[in-house]
């Protein structure tokens, strides 16, 4: 599985122009699905439809969207490319990815996984990283990402919290990573490569 983990989606050329090279058929070809779980507020919701719009802007035609409310099987994942989890809630995400199923689907899939915000939170080892900006509304307990990376992402970083993130290095076993909104880390055959500058 390739792994694009954004802060804030495909926000420039370059995260763009990553996503395409990655692809292992022209874009118009490709079989999407689309998981907006994590927004369950309006304002949420809002920045789920520029991603779906910045999809279709790209050529993207087939598009099919999975709201991780009921199960997924194997089968499920046969035929599509590229799996493209928003933002929202990294808490809420994360109890749906295990209602559905589909964590223990995900680190079997072949094709192409982007991440966006809490979509990319959930593929580390653990998403209390989140815990300063999210609301644990939902009282999750077991915090445990799909640590399908030995890294956290956390996105939409700005200086002002920088000592935010330096008392989550402080306490954290493993390696936590800052994304600014313009930047993302892409994972390829194990190589990890920072794309875009803070």
């Amino acid at each position: 599985m390739n792994l694009l983990l954004t802060s804030a989606g495909l926000a420039n050329q370059e995260i763009i122009d990553t996503f395409l090279w990655i692809l292992n058929k022209p874009v118009d070809q490709i079989n999407l699905l689309f998981i907006p779980t994590a927004s369950r507020s309006e304002a949420e919701l809002v920045y789920v439809a520029e991603s779906r719009q910045e999809l279709v802007d790209l050529g993207v035609k087939n598009i099919t969207t999975h709201n991780l409310d009921h199960p997924f099987a194997k089968n499920d994942l046969k035929n599509v490319d590229v799996i493209y989890v928003c933002g929202g809630n990294t808490f809420y995400l994360l109890q749906q990815l295990r209602a559905s199923g589909l964590d223990k689907i995900l680190p079997d899939f072949t094709g192409t996984y982007v991440g966006v915000s809490a979509g990319s939170i959930v593929m580390g080892p653990n998403i209390e990283v989140s815990a300063p900006w999210d609301d644990n509304d939902i009282d999750l307990d077991d915090t445990t990402g799909l640590n399908i990376v030995d890294f956290a992402v956390i996105p939409h970083f700005q200086r002002k919290d920088i000592e935010i993130i330096q008392e989550l290095r402080d306490q954290a076993n493993y390696e936590i990573l800052e994304l600014t909104d313009n930047q993302a880390v892409l994972v390829k055959n194990g190589e990890r490569t920072i794309i875009g500058k803070k």
